[in-house]
This record gives structure tokens, sequence and C-alpha cells, in this order.
């Protein structure tokens, strides 16, 4: 303890035995007015009792360690105690020693409550100058907060400790309309969280309009965000989230000067994010406790979070894989410090390398495989097609065969919605995958392979490399422009942790061949993420502008730069030839099989990697487009590699 928090100790120490001198003589003239002890010798060794028989309830109590700004409910009730027991204390004292006592047998509890009263008025005197100074400081930005009572009740609370605000509370906004009219904290619960419009619209009618929106509901995200969201642009109002309340109450215990309450902007992940579906975890611990899992691509956003999921699932040993030396490096000591206790191994290897792949299969003997690695960006793969063919492709092949010769049971694959009618060498490689995939689970499905092939299928997902959310962020850094390529693309979008709860819950459904697996799975189906509605990109744009507390085309500026080689405008989930199926598991579709010969398939993908390695770029895309008819591709001038073959 500091020299400064010893001083305050001592001086509460010293303010309560003062205190309890004082409440001695009003104590006694209420048991008995006029009756007062005979001598001035029982004064002296009375108020020496009462002084000394309240610092050890003090002390056992806490009062000490009070701060009075701050003090709440708890606080009182300690006061309350401790001056109970040092009324009784002397009381006890005073009888062992012989002394005087007041003839009125009710004079320990008035001497309590006297006590209780003169310790407890400072402290909520202090309290509610401490309140008044937050409230009354007119000059603060006004704020209407939002969320349920308790979580209202919080901030509100942690405002409070603040030692020099940075706003005051306008209002409030609960969950229950039923609320509306009642106060909390002495602010006015104005409405509805659904009812924001109308509330904001009266507030600006009375020129009373906030300069700030704080959210302090965490659980708010997708719909219910986007119609805040928008209630507040139309009035120009931003909006804030405020810090979590465990975070809020570690700040409060651990600075006497109360927390600093730092509001954040609302993420882009926050809003469309979408409620979690309900998921089988017990089935996905079945499916990985104990087990050998193996995963490729492990340091990239899909990868890595498979690995943080997979990892606290507690498989018997964890394989990563990836060529990139520093995402491995990244995710491998992240689990390291996450799961300690899970046997791992990070492994750097390229997935093209069959040799070298074959050997780390049958060293490693992975019993489930995840396979992320690929490339993933369209316009880079476009100007390297052949580097696309021989990583999405061939090294698909490689993985998997490599893997079944190890006498791995399950892969499960992760594919795009770029697979579907692609335009883009990305794509294409991508279905060609999908194509062998699908192939090996038919062949082990008809008895003549023991690893079973699950083939996962979906949108973006926010925040991964390359994506356009990380891409308008560092824009905005730089004050803008915001680049989007037309004023039409739309893409769909999903959380990676979402994405990657859907994956394990595919490998579920799909290993288990039970009555309610899906028919089509028996015939090389695909499982398909539901990714809900796609979103327009220029829209995305603007509202990271606006989450910025920014205008756009004001502040920001958004550029249309024209759509890049391989670009679609619009991203399909399904091809016409594989309708949708539902499935009894929230969140996954099945599409109807298109499946090819898996020997066809095989030679054909050996081909396109012979021809990819020779260097031979026009002849290794007609043989992509001859074994993917959809694949409707525009060459670009500028492929490494065009003018050969």
């Amino acid at each position: 303890m500091n020299k400064l928090a010893s001083a305050r100790v001592l001086l509460n120490f010293a303010l309560d035995a003062v205190l309890a001198v004082l409440a001695l003589p009003l104590a006694l003239w209420l048991a008995g007015p006029g009756s007062w002890p005979p001598g001035s010798g029982w004064w002296g060794m009375g108020f020496t009792l009462a002084a000394l028989t309240v610092l050890l309830p003090a002390w056992a109590f806490g009062l000490h360690n009070q701060y009075w700004r701050f003090a709440g409910l708890r606080d009182l009730l300690a006061v309350m105690a401790a001056s109970l027991m040092a009324a009784l204390f002397f009381w006890l004292v005073g009888a062992a020693l012989g002394a005087w006592r007041p003839a009125n047998p009710a004079f320990p509890v008035l001497h309590a409550m006297v006590l209780a009263g003169l310790l407890g008025v400072p402290r909520l005197v202090s309290r509610l100058q401490a309140l008044r100074r937050v409230w009354e400081q007119q000059g603060l930005p006004p704020i209407l907060v939002a969320g349920s009572a308790d979580q209202v009740d919080i901030f509100i609370h942690a405002m409070g400790r603040e030692k020099r605000p940075s706003y005051r509370v306008l209002g409030v906004l609960t969950r229950r309309t039923r609320q509306t009219g009642r106060r909390l904290h002495g602010q006015p619960i104005l409405g509805a969280i659904e009812e924001v419009e109308a509330v904001l619209d009266r507030l600006r009618a009375e020129g009373r309009l906030p300069a700030l929106l704080v959210l302090a509901a965490p659980e708010t995200r997708g719909p219910a965000l986007e119609t805040l969201l928008d209630a507040a642009d139309r009035h120009g109002i931003p909006v804030r989230a405020a810090p979590l309340p465990t975070a809020l109450s570690h700040a409060a215990r651990s600075s006497g000067e109360g927390p600093r309450m730092d509001l954040r902007p609302v993420s882009i992940e926050e809003l469309l994010d979408r409620p979690q579906v309900p998921l089988d975890r017990e089935g996905m611990a079945r499916l990985v406790q104990g087990r050998r899992v193996l995963i490729t691509g492990a340091g990239g956003t899909i990868g890595g979070e498979l690995a943080r999921q997979v990892a606290a699932l507690g498989p018997a040993m964890l394989t990563l894989l990836d060529h990139g030396e520093y995402a491995l490096y990244e995710i491998n000591l992240e689990l390291s410090e996450r799961h300690p206790g899970v046997p791992r191994r990070a492994i750097l290897a390229d997935i093209r390398d069959e040799a070298r792949i074959r050997r780390l299969m049958e060293e490693a003997r992975p019993e489930l495989l995840f396979h992320a690695a690929a490339l993933k960006h369209v316009p880079m793969v476009e100007n390297d097609p052949l580097e696309g063919m021989l990583t999405n492709a061939h090294g698909t092949r490689v993985v998997a065969e490599a893997a079944r010769a190890s006498g791995c049971g399950l892969m499960v694959f992760i594919s795009t919605d770029k697979a579907v009618n692609p335009t883009s060498v990305m794509g294409a490689t991508k279905r060609l995958a999908e194509m062998f995939c699908q192939a090996l689970d038919k062949q082990a499905r008809a008895g003549e392979g023991q690893m079973r092939c699950i083939t996962v299928r979906f949108g973006n997902v926010l925040g991964s490399t390359g994506s356009v959310v990380p891409l308008f962020r560092r824009q905005l850094e730089r004050g803008g422009p915001l680049t989007v390529t037309h004023p039409d693309m739309r893409r769909y979008f999903m959380t990676v942790r979402e994405a990657v709860g859907l994956v394990l819950q595919a490998a579920v459904v799909g290993a288990a061949d039970r009555e309610d697996t899906p028919p089509e799975l028996r015939d090389g189906g695909i499982f398909v993420l539901d990714m809900g509605n796609p979103v327009k990109i220029v829209d995305l744009a603007r509202r990271m502008i606006r989450l910025a507390g920014l205008r756009p085309d004001e502040d920001v500026e958004i550029r249309f730069t024209g759509l890049r080689p391989g670009e679609k405008l619009f991203e399909e989930m399904f091809h016409g030839q594989e309708p949708p199926r539902p499935t009894r598991f929230p969140g996954l579709l099945v599409a109807t099989p298109r499946t090819a010969d898996p020997a066809l398939v095989g030679r054909a993908l050996e081909e396109i990697a012979a021809t990819a390695r020779a260097g031979q770029a026009r002849l290794a895309l007609a043989q992509l487009s001859r074994l993917v008819p959809e694949f409707e591709h525009e060459a670009n001038p500028g492929q490494s590699g065009s003018a050969a073959g």
C-alpha cells in the first residue's frame, strides 16, 4: 500500500472514531432526555470506549477502504452492520466494567441507529455530490443510452465513477415498452429500443437531440443493430458501443479513480452478424476429441479459426500445416497460450509437393483432415493462373490422395461460392477440386475407399486476408477514397466464427450415416452454408464510413474503379443443375450433386498439373474450360505465361 493510500485509511479510521464519539451523547439523549450519566469521569471513559469499539467492526467490514464518493448500497449495508456490532461491543464492555448504563433497555438499538446515521450520511452526501457533478455539467455532450435496464444501470454507475466525465446522460432506451416513463438513476426512460426513430424525432422537435447514441447492449447485432444505426444516421447522430460490463467492473475494482469510459465505434462485423444458430456441440466433441486432426492452410483466416475451435474440443494431436512461416508461427503461438495442454505440431510445407505431403501424412497419420489451403484472391490468380491450378486443384488432389493412403477417415474440403458458374480461374479451380472430392466421397460410399470426403461451400468471410473489409479500413485510416469496383456489386458475407462453426456441424452430419442424413450426400452432394441475403458492396462502404463517424461523399469519397479480371457482379451459392435441399440443421443446405467419374477427374488433374508445371498457360486454361464447361473466361493480357503453349 502506498503512502497516500495509507494516509487515506488512517483518515477514514479517525473520522469514523470522531463520528462514533458524537453518536454517544445523541443516543443517550434519545434513550432518556435529561437522564445523563453522573460525573465527568464516565464521559471520558464513554467517549474513549465509543471510539475504540467502532474500530474493530470498521476494519472487519472494510469501512476504512471505502471511497466515500463511490459509496453504494453494499457500502451502506457494511456501515449498518459495523454500527450494530460497535453498539453491541459498547454495551457489553460497559457492562463488564460495571459502568453506569441508561435505564432504557432500547439504548443499544438507538445507539446502533444513531451511529449508522452518522457514519452513513457523510458517505451518502459525498456520493450525491459526485453524482451531481456528473449530471449537472450542462456543458458536456448529451448522450442517449440504449440497452436493458441492468446494462444501462451498470453503464451509468460506471460513468458516475469517472473523476472527469466526458458525457452527460440525456435519456434511456430500454428493451421493454412498459418501462417508458420511469426513471433509471434519475434519467428518464424515453421508450423502447425499437422506438428509437420516434424518440429521436421527438427529441429533434424539442431541440434536444443527443450528440451520441451509446449502445450498452453488446448482444445487439445484425438487423436489430441496423435498425438502430439507420435511425441514428437519419438524424446525423454517431453511434458508439460501451465497454463490456466485465471491463467496466474490472476497471472500477482496480482503480480508485474509477474506470475511463472509452466508447468504441460499432464494428461492421457486429452489424452483419446474425443470430447464432444452434450447433451440435456434443457431436463436434465426439468427432474431434481424442483424434489426430490435421489442418492445411492453418495460418489463414478460415484455417486459423478451425485450429482454435478444434483445439478447444480436445484432439489427441493437432497438426498445423501452412507454407507461410509467419502466419504459421502466429497461430501456433496463440494455441500454445490458449490451449497449452493440447499436443500439436506446426509444419511448414507446400501442398503441391507430392512427395513431401505423402511423408508428412505417413508421419502424422491424421484421422480427421480439414483442407483450407488455397489461393483465394481472384485478381491475383487471374494474373498467375498456373499457380492457382497447381495449388487449388492439383494441391487438393495431392492432399486428398496422401491422406487416404495414410488411413485418414474423413476429409473436409473448404470451397467457395466462386466455384458456381465461375468466371475466374480461382473459381474454376475450386470447382474442379469440388468435383474431385465429390468423386472420392462417392467412391467411399460405394465401398471402394475408406476415406469420406465432405465439401463445404460458402461465400465471403468478414475480415479475411485480402477481403474488402480490411481494405476499406485501411482506406478510411488514410482518409479515403473507398474504392468499389461497381455500384451493383453484391456479395454474401458471414463472420468467420459462424462459418467455421457450421463447417464443423457439416462434418458431424456428413460423417454419420443416419436415417436423417440428407440422401444427396450419398451421391457426392455438397454442403452449402446459408449465407442469408447478399450485401451491396457500396452499401457496405457507406455503412463503414458512417460507423467511423464520417459522412459518405462529403467527408470520404467513394470511387468506382470498374470490374477486375475474373470478377462477377453477383455470386451464386448453387448451380442451376444442383438445386438446394434443406436439412434439419439450421444454417446448412445441401446442393444436389453433379459428379463425374473419379478416374476421369484424376487423370484430368494430372494433365493440368503437367501442363501448368510446363508453363503452358493457354493449354492449361483450355483444359480447365473443358473440365468445367460453365467456366467462361476472358483472357487477361497481364497473365504470366499467357504467351506460352
